[in-house]
C-alpha cells in the first residue's frame, strides 16, 4: 500500500492553518499531562520561557497538507541560546504514521542547514514515546536537559548534528 501524498508548506508563524494545528496540539498535550499541569502552575514564571514561542524567534515554520489540501501536521525552528529548536512539531492523530513527521523533520532540517546551523535541538516528554522513537529513528541522540526546561523533569531533549 503507497503512502499518501504529503507536501510541505514553508509558511509564517502567524499562518491560520499553522495556528489551527497548534491548537489542537495544545489541547492534546493538555489531556496527555493534566494531571501535571499543577506542577506548572507554581512555576508559572517560568512558563512563558519554556512552553511560549516568541513569534521574532522562530525562523522556519512548516504545514504538511495531505494529498486533499487538509492541513494535517506542523513543525517550527526557534533560535534559542545560540542554537535552532526544533518547537510545536505535531501530526494530526488521523494522518499519524504516514509518514508526515518524517517529511516535517526533513524540512526542518534542510531549513537548519541552509541556515547554517551545525545540529537540531529538541525537547519532548516522557509520555510522547512515539515522538521519541520517531527522533531516534531519524537519528537524534539523547542529550542532558537544556534551558529552559530543566525544570520540567519529565522532558526527553535530543540533538541531531546535521
Amino acid at each position: 500500500m503507497s503512502r499518501p501524498k504529503v507536501e510541505i508548506h514553508e509558511t509564517g508563524w502567524g499562518d491560520p492553518d499553522g495556528e489551527a494545528l497548534r491548537r489542537a496540539m495544545e489541547a492534546e498535550m493538555e489531556q496527555r499531562y493534566a494531571d501535571r499541569l499543577a506542577e506548572f502552575a507554581s512555576r508559572a514564571a517560568d512558563l512563558p520561557d519554556a512552553l511560549g514561542v516568541d513569534a521574532d524567534h522562530v525562523v522556519y515554520v512548516g504545514v504538511a497538507y495531505d494529498e486533499n489540501g487538509v492541513p494535517v501536521g506542523h513543525a517550527a525552528l526557534r533560535r534559542t541560546n545560540g542554537d535552532l529548536e526544533l518547537k510545536r512539531m505535531y501530526v494530526a492523530p488521523s494522518h499519524r504514521g504516514r509518514g508526515v513527521s518524517t517529511a516535517l523533520l526533513a524540512g526542518i532540517e534542510d531549513a537548519a542547514r541552509a541556515l547554517g546551523a551545525p545540529r537540531v535541538i529538541l525537547q519532548t516528554g516522557d509520555r510522547q514515546p512515539d515522538a521519541v522513537r520517531l527522533y531516534e529513528r531519524e537519528g537524534y541522540t539523547p542529550i542532558p536537559t537544556f534551558s529552559p526546561y530543566e525544570w520540567i523533569e519529565f522532558s526527553v531533549c535530543m540533538e541531531k548534528h546535521l
